[in-house]
């Protein structure tokens, strides 16, 4: 009997490795993947966009909140692995009526390695998880933290930004980061822009809002400075899993 502690602090017990997995998180479905467990994805969500090429043919169950109930129903998974943030408490009390389900929640970086490895001790893949976090921890210890205040912007109209109790701010946190709306109660709080101005950097995610160069122009014209003004890659910044490494390597160019 294999089992594991989810981010919900539930308990999760599978007889053995799982062989029909559906995956309701874009970042947990590049992780099997890059496990070797690629043959074993028989669902995934309309968002899971890597690796691009090899998701073509596989069933698309829906949204990261809004599943097609009959095609998880037809697929008979013997595994769901959601998250905390990304789908909702109705999907996983359906969800774990019918089927094992594993639910990510991390908010730190520790809790992010300590999940890949649950995560592969649950699906038979222990060995290529290690190796992935040892990946990240030396791409953690290798980044070099240098001091600087920034805010996060995940959404416009209206404006909304990270707190410190976010997976985001843990990551940035690493590269020396601090958060001007780190204090602020709201993990996700709807901020004014005269609030972005003692920011050394304001960072524009690409998602779940995809900020460009025209947001740029309107923050620049609603008084912000260019040169505070950025737009950054949110799947380096916040995608949890086996790009974590890639992300440190990231957050290294920040401060230039």
């Amino acid at each position: 009997m294999i089992t594991v502690t989810d981010g919900r602090g539930i308990e999760v017990s599978l007889p053995t490795p799982p062989r029909r997995i559906v995956s309701l998180v874009p970042s947990t479905t590049e992780t099997l993947f890059a496990l070797g467990l690629g043959d074993r994805v028989v669902g995934i969500t309309r968002f899971c966009v890597h690796p691009r090429e090899q998701l073509e043919e596989i069933v698309k169950v829906g949204g990261t909140k809004d599943l097609v109930e009959e095609r998880i129903e037809a697929l008979q998974p013997d595994l769901v692995i959601g998250n905390a943030e990304e789908n909702t408490r109705e999907m996983f009390a359906w969800l774990e009526s019918r089927w094992p389900l594993y639910v990510a929640f991390p908010r730190t970086v520790d809790d992010a390695i300590a999940d890949l490895r649950n995560v592969g001790r649950l699906v038979g893949a222990p060995e290529a998880a290690e190796a992935h976090a040892a990946e990240i921890e030396a791409a953690r210890a290798a980044l070099v933290a240098r001091p600087f205040t920034y805010a996060y912007l995940i959404w416009r109209e209206p404006w909304m930004a990270v707190n410190d109790d976010t997976f985001i701010a843990a990551m940035l946190a690493e590269a020396g980061g601090r958060n001007v709306f780190g204090p602020l109660s709201d993990r996700y709080p709807t901020v004014e822009l005269a609030d972005l101005l003692p920011a050394d950097q304001i960072l524009l995610s690409s998602e779940p809002f995809p900020f460009g160069d025209k947001h740029i122009d309107e923050l620049v014209a609603q008084g912000l400075s260019r040169g505070q003004l950025r737009l950054v890659d949110g799947e380096r910044c916040s995608w949890h899993g086996v790009r974590m490494a890639a992300g440190f390597r990231y957050l290294g160019g920040l401060r230039t």
